[in-house]
């Protein structure tokens, strides 16, 4: 099956311009079926599939997980179908698991202000500033952060440009704030970093490199720890807690939606129940009579 396997990683690279982090999930989640299952392709059925999920189930996989492994397996086989490797789908009749949808958690405004609130005191103060004020102003996914580069940003115009899921270009305002520190940190800092080996890319590690998710990771944690925020926090809590604001403050969905770049309303309605709870936590607080 790996060749098979490859091939589609190939369609997945090629047609459907599917990320490299995205495409190693499907590449490691069909190789794991190919171990346990050890068969030729074409010989693979439905009661295979069923002992397969059985045995995630046994090993405790979460429904979330089991979920992931059947949606790489209805792509593989409808491809393999499309290219004529094999002739019958054995994920016609296999069901997704029902999954209970987790609200995103998200800060209030009072905790953004204070994990914004950074001492700026040298070059790598004022890059977590940069990098923190933008991710906020803009709701990008911490991949989008990490590969921006420094002509992504037009500080003239308050813009910043990003390539999202799905190659889909798109472009987002940015405020005051994100402008003013990341002008900041481009004019008087970030070529300061750069070492022996010049790069474009707009955030660098202190190896003068493009800033990885792990370190964007543990440069918040250290920052929340720092603050006091004792919250459960990751780099999509600052996405989620953009979209979250702008709609208690009057956004509409579309426009998030937009800003975004979610190609289904669903995904971003999503944020209209989170914004009900701070509804909820408002009235019970401030009506005379709640």
């Amino acid at each position: 099956m790996i060749n098979e396997i490859e091939l589609f990683c190939n369609y997945l690279l090629i047609d459907k311009k599917y990320s490299s982090n995205t495409i190693e999930s499907y590449r490691r989640d069909l190789t794991k079926v190919d171990t346990f299952l050890n068969k030729n392709i074409t010989s693979i059925d439905e009661k295979d599939i069923k002992k397969y999920l059985k045995h995630l189930t046994e090993h405790e996989e979460s429904k979330k997980s089991i979920a992931r492994n059947i949606s790489a397996l209805r792509s593989f086989y409808k491809f393999l179908v499309i290219e004529k490797v094999v002739s019958n789908n054995p994920m016609e009749n296999i069901e997704l698991p029902k999954l209970n949808k987790a609200l995103p958690k998200t800060l209030d405004e009072e905790d953004i202000d204070n994990l914004l609130d950074i001492n700026l005191v040298d070059t790598f103060s004022y890059r977590n500033k940069a990098m923190l004020e933008l991710m906020y102003a803009s709701g990008l996914r911490v991949s989008e952060l990490i590969n921006l580069k420094v002509h992504d940003i037009d500080l003239d115009m308050a813009l910043v440009r990003t390539i999202g899921k799905g190659s889909k270009e798109r472009i987002i305002p940015i405020g005051d704030y994100a402008t003013e520190y990341l002008k900041k940190y481009l004019t008087e800092y970030r070529d300061s970093m750069l070492k022996k080996e010049y790069n474009d890319y707009l955030f660098l590690n202190n190896h003068g490199k493009k800033m990885t998710r792990q370190g964007f990771f543990k440069i918040l944690k250290a920052i929340a720890y720092e603050k006091g925020i004792n919250k459960e926090l990751s780099p999509h809590t600052l996405r989620h807690s953009f979209a979250t604001h702008l709609l208690n403050h009057g956004a509409d969905l579309r426009s998030i939606q937009e800003l975004l770049g979610h190609s289904d309303i669903s995904t971003t309605q999503i944020y209209t129940h989170v914004s009900n709870q701070e509804l909820r936590k408002n009235y019970d607080e401030y009506h005379p009579h709640s």
